[in-house]
């Protein structure tokens, strides 16, 4: 999922947050006629619906027919949509290069409209406007930034009688103590196959980016590999958790949304995901405390990095039917009514420097983090091409169904990394 000094980009922003923010569930909205439609596709679900009633009111007469869903349908769909000529006027794109729906992906083929002109394109922080652009011109109106942590449920923490780790070994101690009690440590549900990579982000922050900040950079000249770097570490890592007991039984057999349902409800005491889950959990425990704190990957708290990066924003169709429409929406998603309102509802950070926007109190260590040059990019937005993120989450899947091995997964994510664009 990123490019230059993602803190330099954070540390502008947040004075003040793989695949990216992704929802599941689909949801109709007001349906009309005539050149005052407007049609929207979104994996912003739960946050979306607030924004388009938002800007309905702030546009009498106007109607926005939308749909939201899932990360993983979404990508499948949006590409035939686009080649068909049967998209939508506005839709969700992902920062970057690394999956089916990302700005690179889908610009360089002309089926986005070049943004380069509206107001706020020219006010967006470098790292930013980086991967919100193809050939230096801006397509994707990024309207937030995220992070990849442990959000812990405090209610249940409190319960078991334990304390979120801050070190590697507290944290398989905290997965054994945490299944002794009954209550697994983290939901996981890998049934969806882009939730798979967040745990390993999130250790892969610290193992490969902590001793190597330039990573990426070696990657693109061909002097570093994913089989022969930290990268092997951090699945190893992963597995390990895995066979400790830090999630609940089959996460093969839980999906994203039946994940947030036994964090939210206490069954497990946390779940590892973005930032934009905690929303989510509100939703189904309005008296939750939820927190997100950084996964530790070693034993040195001072070594831990938290990944953190622009977020999913939206495109214009360049064959938009209602193009006028198109372009007022983005903008209200970018002015600071449209960015506050789904930063707060997504639990988020804006990424524009001066809205005014106060932080929820869940995301004070994402913050502090950001402020003090602890954050690396979602891994995925540096890739040349969509396949290697593909073939991650479709071989993690693999590893855990006991079909595929941690060398041969690397393996192949050296292969289609060398393969280019």
């Amino acid at each position: 999922m990123k490019t230059r000094t993602l803190p330099a980009l954070i540390a502008a922003v947040t004075s003040v947050a793989v695949l990216a923010a992704c929802s599941g569930g689909t949801r109709a909205g007001d349906s009309g006629g005539g050149s005052k439609t407007l049609t929207l596709a979104s994996v912003d679900q739960g946050s979306v619906e607030d924004v388009v009633k938002a800007f309905e009111k702030a546009n009498p007469g106007v109607k926005v027919r939308y749909t939201t869903s899932g990360a993983d349908q979404y990508q499948q769909q949006i590409r035939t949509q686009l080649s068909s000529g049967t998209a939508p006027d506005v839709m969700s794109v992902w920062p970057g290069n690394g999956n089916p729906g990302a700005t690179v992906v889908l610009a360089k083929p002309g089926y986005l409209r070049d943004l380069s002109d509206q107001s706020w394109a020219a006010k967006m922080p470098d790292a930013i406007k980086t991967v919100a652009q193809y050939e230096g011109k801006t397509y994707n109106a990024i309207f937030g930034q995220n992070g990849i942590g442990a959000v812990y449920n405090e209610q249940a923490v409190q319960k078991a009688g334990l304390t979120a780790p801050d070190t590697w070994t507290d944290l398989l101690a905290f997965c054994k103590a945490a299944k002794a009690k009954g209550t697994p440590a983290f939901a996981l549900g890998n049934q969806d196959n882009w939730v798979t990579q967040l745990v390993l982000y999130a250790l892969v922050a610290t193992t490969v980016y902590g001793p190597d900040r330039d990573f990426d950079q070696q990657m693109q000249a061909g002097q570093a590999t994913f089989a022969q770097s930290q990268w092997a570490t951090a699945l190893d890592k992963y597995l390990t958790m895995e066979k400790t007991g830090c999630f609940q039984k089959n996460p093969l057999g839980t999906n994203y949304e039946a994940s947030q349902a036994l964090a939210a409800s206490g069954k497990t005491l946390g779940i590892i995901q973005g930032n934009w889950v905690i929303a989510l959990l509100k939703g189904k425990n309005p008296k939750g405390t939820f927190t997100l704190k950084a996964l530790p990957a070693t034993d040195d708290p001072s070594q831990t990095l938290i990944p953190a990066a622009a977020g999913a924003g939206y495109g214009v169709n360049a064959k938009a039917k209602n193009k006028e429409l198109a372009l007022k929406f983005v903008n209200f998603v970018m002015s600071h009514e449209g960015m506050n309102l789904f930063v707060k509802k997504q639990g988020g950070l804006p990424s524009l420097p001066d809205t005014g926007y106060v932080a929820d109190p869940s995301l004070a260590e994402l913050s502090k983090f950001i402020t003090s040059d602890r954050t690396v990019p979602f891994m995925d937005q540096l890739w040349p091409n969509a396949k290697v993120q593909q073939t991650m989450l479709s071989g993690l899947q693999e590893i855990f169904s006991g079909q595929s091995t941690p060398e041969k997964l690397l393996a192949e994510m050296d292969t289609d990394y060398k393969s280019g664009s």
